[in-house]
């Protein structure tokens, strides 16, 4: 069965219509009505559906119309076509226009239920593969993914400061992609066919720091074997990204001063000085006027540094790229593992829109890598997420499930509890869930009872011996 999804029933003749919508809830869908082609436009304009069950003759303009007009709009539902007057030119002329199966009258409800699971996970694999387009289309400016307002104010950022030959400062939090703008900065400036390295201020002792940066002489000190060019020359003609700059000891920084004024560098050990052609990127995720203020970083190179300066915002502030970011790693984790990719549940993607990530972008890519791996089937749920994003407390206060989200909690209170805080019998605790899932879908107890997994007459059983709930006799008729 396919994931629950929004069917949109198209037919004139009200006991068909009736039967349709009670057969696609009876597979877990949410289903809705309309009886012509003007009223399914309506409905369509107010709530896209996620597949469309039409009639072909219907008042006004039939469903070969109405298929029509949805195939010109962005992202078309499935769609589904049933007549009684079928013929083969009719079918092909229908599933050439875009209809994903043509059923004729009388329905066979198995076959209904056959055609609802293919055309949804057919608009399901369109919709996949329109993302992942999306978001390799996206990968045009060097990688750097999104499209919330905050990135293409950064991405014009990084193009306006590529025009500048001065040192950047770029400053963020961890994990949102420092390094990679500073890539960006590189491959958009005239220094694009030059080498661009990378190194890491706090990861080198720092007693090879400056042997590192500016290179050293044979026998300059205990191990030196052999004359090594530092990171200064080896960037010639490119761009040296130090990272976590806020980490570099302070004597060092003084020199570090000096090759930015002057151009030129010492190797340890060495009496001449050499020009170098490099542009400085550093990158930290400190406040260095604080440190600053603690005599932990020099104010005159803060400032040599800060002559062009980039902020990358933390994921939490783009509004939106979180659906991308989510569908390029999983295709790429999936990729590696040489696997189709998963589809998310609906409680983890709840989850994973609501958890913070305070290890930004570095830190969903982990996540998403480690439930990639460990989903053994097609969906990915709550369980394959690390401990710390999925026992994450739920937006009610309760805990979260897959499917529906806290089942067990009521604006923060556990349902499994009365008033006062002692456990309530298993029947009592079945019949709050029972009714807490018949408010969440609107009283509607066919739909109720397939997310229970259990018949309409059970449910109406199981609703009498709580109390207070009409029985199967009053209920029969609702639809």
């Amino acid at each position: 069965m396919s994931a629950p999804a929004d069917v949109l029933v198209v037919e004139d003749d009200e006991g068909l219509s009736r039967l349709l919508l009670e057969e696609i809830e009876s597979q877990g869908h949410a289903g809705r009505l309309a009886g012509s082609a003007e009223e399914a436009r309506a409905a369509i304009d107010e709530r896209p559906p996620d597949l469309v069950v039409s009639d072909l003759r219907l008042p006004g303009q039939d469903g070969t119309a109405l298929l029509a007009w949805l195939q010109g709009r962005p992202h078309p539902p499935a769609f589904i076509v049933i007549t009684a007057f079928g013929t083969v030119p009719e079918a092909v002329e229908c599933l050439r226009a875009g209809a994903n199966d043509f059923l004729t009258k009388p329905l066979d409800l198995e076959h209904l239920r056959v055609s609802v699971d293919r055309a949804l996970e057919a608009r399901n694999l369109r919709e996949e593969v329109r993302r992942y387009r999306e978001v390799l289309s996206e990968e045009g400016f060097h990688g750097m993914l999104g499209r919330s307002p905050q990135m293409r104010r950064l991405a014009e950022s990084v193009r306006r400061v590529a025009r500048g030959s001065g040192a950047v400062l770029i400053t963020g939090e961890s994990g949102v992609g420092k390094e990679l703008v500073a890539r960006a900065v590189h491959a958009e400036s005239s220094r694009e066919g030059g080498p661009f390295l990378a190194v890491n201020c706090a990861g080198i002792p720092e007693h090879l720091l400056e042997s590192e940066f500016f290179g050293h002489e044979k026998g300059a000190f205990t191990g030196a074997t052999s004359s090594r060019r530092g990171l200064f020359l080896e960037a010639g003609g490119g761009s040296l990204l130090l990272d976590e700059i806020g980490e570099m000891p302070f004597d060092l920084q003084a020199k570090l001063l000096r090759v930015l004024e002057e151009g030129r560098v010492r190797p340890v050990g060495g009496s001449q000085e050499q020009e170098v052609d490099v542009r400085i990127l550093a990158a930290t995720n400190q406040d260095l006027e604080a440190a600053m203020a603690k005599s932990r970083f020099r104010e005159d190179l803060f400032f040599r540094l800060q002559t062009f300066q980039v902020h990358v915002p933390p994921l939490r502030e783009r509004e939106g790229d979180l659906e991308i970011l989510t569908g390029h790693f999983m295709a790429r984790s999936a990729a590696r593992l040489g696997r189709t990719v998963p589809r998310l549940s609906r409680a983890v993607h709840d989850r994973l829109r609501d958890y913070p990530f305070p290890g930004n972008v570095r830190e969903l890519e982990n996540v998403l890598e480690r439930a990639v791996t460990f989903c053994e089937g097609d969906l990915l749920m709550l369980g394959h997420l690390p401990e710390r994003v999925h026992q994450r407390a739920a937006p009610d206060g309760g805990p979260g499930g897959d499917g529906l989200t806290g089942p067990l909690a009521v604006r923060g209170s556990f349902l499994g509890l009365d008033a006062d805080g002692e456990i309530l019998p298993l029947r009592e605790l079945e019949h709050r869930y029972i009714r807490w899932v018949l408010d969440r879908v609107g009283g509607n107890k066919r739909r109720a009872a397939a997310l229970l997994g259990i018949g309409r007459r059970t449910l109406y059983r199981r609703l009498e011996e709580g109390g207070g709930e009409e029985g199967e006799g009053s209920a029969e008729g609702e639809l």
